[in-house]
């Protein structure tokens, strides 16, 4: 992996560490009480340049490479800020945009989106389907020059905040399933667009998650993205790169959490000697070391795949599914070294133990991992 890694990409993960210092950290407690992050910090991460940095020049971006938002991701989970979702809104929401947007569309909007002025949700998730995408209820019919949408979406990431967003409907009869499927985006405003309550959860108390209800919202026809009924295979097309986001999240989840877990342990003393010296001890943390390491070689491996342009839909399958999982292990273990201080939230492992739990259920649960992993092994 370090041979993909320039001099540039130190430099830039060098500045990026320091804003996430200077912007990002000082206020995770504050947004954690008030259960989102503010429009402020989105704007000055667009000022910087550390929004959407694969975009062309043209459309607000810099064309940098993957890379870039490898690092930025790694570094906001590294620095328990893993609930400003700026890679959902950069790397998951915007490529639908780039690769599925006319001209008009992508002029419209991804220069603004670039810049934090607006944030990009998607809203695939209903009330009775979770990973069962063909089986969505959300409907969308078309009325001369507008589409009339109806529905609700729940558990939807950036909802609060989220000013632009795409939304997976159906648009075809219920018999179609999966070919009667078509994204459309629906904007701020719009009229029948309503947000639910911002919903409360276990972890992830920065990150605005919220019901999303469409009651007659009419949107223009032209918001369409990509092709009619096509919808189900846009989202397919797109979620190599959204698994891949969610097991670099948990991977340097799992590393932050084992460094000061380390560190820890190193300091904290028992019966006269430093708790790290404890042959059991020392063994859970050679174990998650371990493990660790073994994630890191093989998201590494996956993230040079991916840039490579290469169909990694069963490998990254097994990486969420593994990842997911050693991370939520390193968790339960980290805190079980910190002892009574490891339940206390002054302590950033208390964060990292909540904010991790979610890896193994976004972007398609470990139990989907398996069974896709088991249809492409033609074992079903």
């Amino acid at each position: 992996m370090e041979g993909l890694y320039r001099e540039e990409h130190h430099i830039f993960r060098d500045a990026f560490r320091r804003f996430v210092e200077r912007e990002v950290a000082p206020h995770m407690e504050r947004w954690e009480d008030e259960g989102v992050v503010s429009r402020d910090v989105w704007r000055a991460m667009g000022e910087a340049g550390f929004l959407c940095p694969w975009l062309s020049e043209e459309y607000g971006g810099s064309g940098a490479d993957f890379l870039y938002s490898v690092i930025i991701t790694e570094e906001l989970a590294k620095a328990g800020a893993v609930s400003f979702m700026a890679p959902l809104h950069s790397d998951i929401v915007a490529p639908y945009i780039a690769a599925l947007g006319t001209e008009d569309q992508k002029r419209r909007w991804l220069p603004a989106a670039a810049r934090g002025e607006v944030v990009l949700a998607l809203a695939m998730t209903e009330p009775n389907t979770g990973s069962d995408l063909a089986a969505l209820r959300t409907r969308a019919v078309r009325e001369g020059e507008a589409w009339v949408i109806n529905g609700q979406k729940t558990f939807i990431s950036n909802g609060i905040l989220a000013d632009l967003v795409v939304v997976a409907c159906r648009t075809g009869t219920v018999e179609s399933g999966a070919k009667g499927i078509s994204l459309i985006v629906v904007e701020r405003g719009a009229p029948g667009f309503h947000r639910g309550r911002n919903l409360k959860k276990m972890g992830l108390h920065a990150q605005d998650t919220a019901e999303l209800i469409f009651e007659d919202c009419r949107v223009p026809a032209e918001n369409l993205l990509g092709t009619l009924n096509r919808g189900f295979y846009h989202m397919m097309d797109h979620l190599q790169q959204e698994r891949l986001m969610a097991c670099i999240m948990g991977q340097a989840m799992a590393e932050a959490m084992l460094d000061m877990t380390i560190e820890y342990a190193r300091g904290r003393t028992a019966f006269g000697q430093p708790i790290a010296s404890f042959q059991h001890n020392a063994f859970t943390i050679v174990d998650m070391a371990t493990e660790v390491k073994l994630g890191r070689t093989f998201l590494e491996r996956l993230i040079a795949d991916h840039m490579a342009g290469k169909d990694i839909v069963t490998d990254v399958s097994m990486a969420k599914a593994w990842i997911g999982e050693m991370a939520n292990r390193v968790a339960y273990r980290c805190v079980q070294l910190h002892g009574g201080y490891g339940y206390m939230e002054e302590y950033p492992i208390s964060r990292f133990y909540r904010d991790v739990r979610p890896i193994p259920i976004f972007a398609g649960t470990t139990e989907i991992m398996k069974l896709i992993v088991a249809k492409r092994m033609q074992l079903m």
